[in-house]
């Protein structure tokens, strides 16, 4: 008895200790080779690194500057790593960034902190535990560095010593989030693993960087008056601060003096690009490219024009491989314009006009945010087609001026955007919430919907709708938006000639206009159908509540009433020059617009148009004309006949590639039924002919199988003379 007794002590002290080490190893294999334990340095609470995982990584990221240690704890180098990035995480975490020489340091968690003022953080990344992640963000070695602005990977570094060779790189970065904020000679670096630092002490290398002190004084006396405004609850000209999140340094000298384009390198490329504000238009190439070759006079033609307005450069993707890796570049020529560490891509036409006006577009008023009243907006509104306005007030937070700032770049070539707080924009728009985002085109607002105030700082949602209506309400149909206008969309589409200059006029109104009316009968349907749904929401509660039934009246009342626009597919208008698009318009589509303009609705995604109304005529371009046809067109099936804009032998082939992609399980199911079918056929009229009879494949004397081996017919003449020619 007693030796059991022992047993089961010694079995239950063994597992206790068992699963006390599971979950200790558990816990640790979350935080690798990083404490999890706060520490203390020069004498204030440092919180461990913020460990970065696939749950949290995009949400964690998306806001601010990121400084990521990227490791294996099975690594040697990033075990040495740890403490010297744990001390320069716990310098910076506790430094004074609006007066760095100051031997006293602000509450790191207060607006003066580190963290808030620079809005840059440290973190780390287990790649052992998590290596689908790293090897999504290109991490091939250990242990690597890497900074991220925004979401986005801006580079990346694997270096010796840690505080020394890091150290530069994050003065960088936080000397062009705030220009002039870092001292000139440099900073006093910890030693590793130390706990405490004279910041007022002479840095150990002294740096002598173009730094302006009196634009540092001046950054940190705009966040001294910031922390007190928000301390003392003020506001009055808080709005004004927060709208400003940095300023260029002090410029000695106009961009692209020599109006050339400027040949950069990787080290050249980090400097002058993505440590700076300054804007860039970088072409990335390949000498042996053809179409690179093709663009270069375009090219430097254009780096003439813009002398002293922008920068302009190019990468050779063969010397500089990596940086161009870095970049994404997949194909030849690449061009992105680069403002504060953000780019964009330019996929429009590579013509001496089509790179001059984006260029000029890039660096002209729409590059920032104005700020306007409702008679500049009445001005803005008679020259540009299409304008979104953001509506701020007092309580209008940094964050979400900053979250409108970075969608200047992308909507460059695009449309233009500016912010107000006129009131008489407000009572005109019907504006009651703050902040606010819309859309004028043709003096009609569209609104961005945001259920909550987080949703207005969610770039990637707000930059999509844009995206959906940031070209004219009929734009004109180019080479360079042609995808954008055509794929996914019913088209009205006008073909129009210039050489007619009245009907020409009259021709885009009529176009306009049944646009207009075609979005206001949506707007009608829209309501409708929502009112619809209401009342039978409601008639189910009445119902429910009728029959004393609570379930019923709970499920009823839990109806969500929503309605998709992506369910339907949309009808879009547009017009094409038909002079200049001639050829491709007869080849397409069979018309010649020599006595009249005309009108089609075509479905790019199947491949087919319509050019004639119910009457057999041709559509014209009249508002009666177009409207009546529209609802034929898009009703399932079609009440008109469709054109093929292709031929016989590429509609079979189009036809079944979209089925496979659309229906990929049953066309194989076909698929095997075909072959199977053939199968059967093929061998029913092989037994037919005698072809499997008893002498099987091979056969025999007395069958007639595949191979007659008993006289002249055998395939080798089987036999009759026992040699083979």
């Amino acid at each position: 008895m007693k030796t059991s007794w022992l047993g089961l002590s010694l079995l239950s002290v063994l597992t206790g200790s068992t699963v006390a080490a599971s979950a200790k190893l558990e816990k640790r294999a979350n935080r690798g080779l990083d404490s999890d334990q706060p520490t203390v340095f020069n004498g204030l609470d440092v919180p461990p690194l913020t460990q970065l995982t696939p749950d949290n990584f995009d949400e964690l990221t998306k806001d601010g500057q990121w400084l990521i240690k990227h490791y294996s704890p099975s690594c040697g180098h990033c075990r040495k790593a740890a403490p010297p990035y744990q001390t320069i995480y716990e310098y910076y975490y506790t430094s004074n960034p609006v007066s760095p020489a100051s031997g006293k340091s602000p509450d790191p968690k207060s607006l003066n902190g580190f963290t808030n003022y620079f809005n840059f953080h440290f973190g780390s990344m287990n790649c052992l535990a998590h290596g689908d992640l790293c090897e999504k963000l290109g991490i091939s070695a250990w242990p690597t560095f890497a900074f991220y602005d925004q979401g986005e990977q801006k580079d990346k570094h694997i270096v010796k010593n840690v505080i020394k060779d890091l150290s530069p790189l994050i003065e960088e970065k936080l000397e062009a989030a705030k220009p002039g904020s870092r001292p000139p000679q440099g900073i006093k670096l910890p030693e590793v693993g130390a706990s405490s630092v004279d910041s007022s002490a002479e840095p150990d290398s002294p740096l002598a960087k173009d730094k302006d002190p009196a634009a540092g004084v001046q950054a940190g006396e705009k966040q001294n008056e910031l922390a007190s405004q928000k301390e003392s609850g003020t506001s009055s000209d808080s709005k004004a601060v927060d709208t400003i999140e940095t300023k260029r340094k002090p410029e000695s000298a106009p961009p692209n003096p020599q109006g050339v384009s400027v040949p950069l390198t990787a080290e050249s490329f980090q400097k002058l690009v993505t440590s700076t504000q300054d804007p860039w238009f970088i072409k990335f190439y390949a000498p042996w490219c053809g179409h690179c070759q093709a663009l270069a006079p375009n090219w430097q033609a254009m780096a003439k024009e813009m002398k002293d307005v922008l920068n302009v450069g190019e990468v050779n993707c063969d010397v500089e491989s990596r940086l161009c890796e870095d970049a994404r570049v997949s194909s030849f020529p690449t061009m992105y314009f680069f403002r504060g560490g953000q780019r964009v891509e330019y996929t429009g036409l590579r013509g001496l006009g089509d790179l001059l006006s984006y260029a000029k577009k890039a660096v002209g008023p729409g590059s920032s945010i104005e700020d306007v009243d409702g008679a500049t907006f009445k001005e803005l509104e008679e020259t540009e087609e299409v304008l979104f306005l953001y509506f701020y007030d007092d309580a209008t937070t940094s964050e979400d001026f900053r979250a409108m700032d970075r969608l200047t770049l992308s909507l460059v070539g695009h449309a233009r955007i500016v912010k107000t707080n006129s009131a008489a924009l407000a009572r005109r728009f019907k504006i009651s919430t703050w902040p606010r985002l819309l859309v004028v085109r043709d003096e009609r607002a569209s609104y961005y919907n945001a259920l909550a105030p987080k949703d207005m700082r969610d770039f990637r949602a707000v930059l999509a709708w844009m995206q959906t209506v940031w070209l004219p309400i009929v734009p004109e149909l180019t080479a360079s938006n042609a995808r954008e206008i055509m794929d996914g969309k019913y088209v009205v589409l006008g073909i129009l000639s210039r050489r007619r200059a009245d009907d020409f006029k009259q021709s885009k109104r009529e176009l306009k206009e049944a646009a207009l009316e075609w979005m206001d009968k949506q707007v009608q349907l829209f309501r409708l159908e929502r009112s619809e749904l209401r009342d039978s929401k409601q008639l189910r509660i009445e119902e429910a509540d009728d029959r004393d039934d609570q379930r019923a009246l709970r499920a009823a009342k839990n109806m969500r009433i929503t309605i998709r626009e992506d369910d339907k597919k949309a009808v879009a208008f547009a017009w094409v020059d038909g002079d200049f698009w001639e050829r491709w318009i007869r080849t397409t589509y069979g018309i010649d617009i020599e006595t009249s303009d005309r009108v089609i609705v075509n479905d790019e995604d199947n491949r087919r148009y319509w050019d004639t109304a119910s009457s057999g005529a041709p559509v014209m371009a009249s508002r009666t004309s177009i409207l009546e046809t529209i609802p034929l067109v898009i009703s399932s099936p079609p009440k008109l006949a469709a054109k093929s804009t292709i031929g016989t032998f590429e509609t079979f082939f189009f036809y079944t590639r979209s089925f496979l992609s659309s229906h990929p399980i049953l066309f194989f199911i076909l698929l095997g039924i075909t072959v199977a079918v053939a199968a059967i056929f093929g061998r029913g009229r092989l037994l037919r002919r005698g072809g499997l009879g008893r002498g099987g494949i091979i056969g025999n004397s007395n069958g007639g199988g595949f191979f007659h081996l008993d006289g002249k017919e055998g395939i080798l003449n089987g036999g009759s003379t026992g040699k083979v020619d």
